[in-house]
């Protein structure tokens, strides 16, 4: 029997690689360890442009200038070397604006070698660790990774210590109407209430749904159950003989494919399963998860 394959840490094998090795950390030359930090003026660091998140709330900020004030930078901002007093940052992103409204004029930085493909894959693996990352921006990255660094939804996942399903339901996420979306960005809808608005093929369907949440504060169960109420404007419905086991089943091919699943089954037990997708990249998307099986 094969012995039990080690767990990955929690930032995934893709930042750590980067982030923690000494072959792309500049500041190790000359016999430094990898934990060796230089000081790097502060006007020659630019920002990430690869870093997904682009909502830092002042507040906060703020806040942490005041502590980068009494007590300085604790962790070290990650950064690249692009020429000669010349580097972009890597990640840190809200240490190194807060910096700049302290008006410190250096800042301790781990300084490593990597490459636009590297430095995407780190800034969004990276952001995708955040305790404080809402539903759309992880969504947004897991996309990026997926289609700008090529990797497989088996591939995210074993990087990122993330199952394929919390992947897929993000990524089904951008599926839905912008308004949708930035409700989500804004903390006004949480990841619970948008999944339930994503089955809802019609926009007008879906979008007043969506108002009916926000002004009647409906909770998570609430929306379900919404959804399951028939809807008036279609005509009736065959009849569909589904069992619980079946509905169960239903929520299980969903949660693993990322999209809307209906069994359809007779009384005497045949059926299918429809698979429903909204482009020909979901489409795509869904041929590839079955050759990787």
């Amino acid at each position: 029997m094969s012995s039990k394959p080690t767990k990955q840490p929690a930032l995934g094998r893709g930042l750590g690689a980067l982030l923690e090795n000494s072959n792309t950390d500049i500041t190790s030359i000359s016999n430094a360890t990898t934990s060796s930090v230089a000081m790097v003026s502060i006007e020659f660091i630019e920002a990430n442009p690869f870093n997904p998140r682009t909502h830092f709330e002042k507040e906060a900020l703020n806040e942490l200038c005041k502590s980068i004030e009494t007590y300085g930078i604790i962790q070290p901002l990650t950064v690249r070397k692009l020429g000669r007093d010349k580097y972009q940052l890597i990640s840190g992103e809200r240490r190194f604006r807060a910096s700049q409204l302290s008006g410190i004029r250096e800042v301790p930085c781990y300084i490593r070698i990597a490459n636009d493909q590297e430095m995407l894959e780190m800034a969004l693996v990276e952001n995708i660790q955040r305790e404080n990352l809402n539903a759309i921006e992880i969504a947004v990255s897991y996309e990026r990774l997926l289609e700008e660094c090529n990797f497989t939804q088996e591939q995210l996942s074993e990087k990122i210590a993330k199952s394929r399903s919390n992947i897929a339901n993000h990524i089904r996420l951008l599926k839905l109407p912008v308004e949708i979306q930035s409700a989500v960005r804004d903390n006004l809808l949480s990841m619970g209430h948008a999944r339930a608005l994503v089955p809802i093929g019609d926009l007008e369907e879906q979008m007043a749904a969506f108002h009916k949440i926000i002004t009647e504060k409906l909770s998570v169960r609430d929306v379900e159950n919404l959804m399951k109420l028939p809807n008036k404007k279609k005509g009736p419905t065959k009849t569909n003989f589904l069992s619980k086991a079946d509905t169960t089943h239903e929520s299980f091919l969903a949660d693993r494919l990322g999209s809307k699943i209906t069994i359809q089954k007779s009384e005497l037990g045949k059926g299918k399963i429809i698979i429903q997708f909204n482009s020909e990249a979901d489409l795509q998307r869904l041929i590839e998860f079955f050759k990787d099986k």
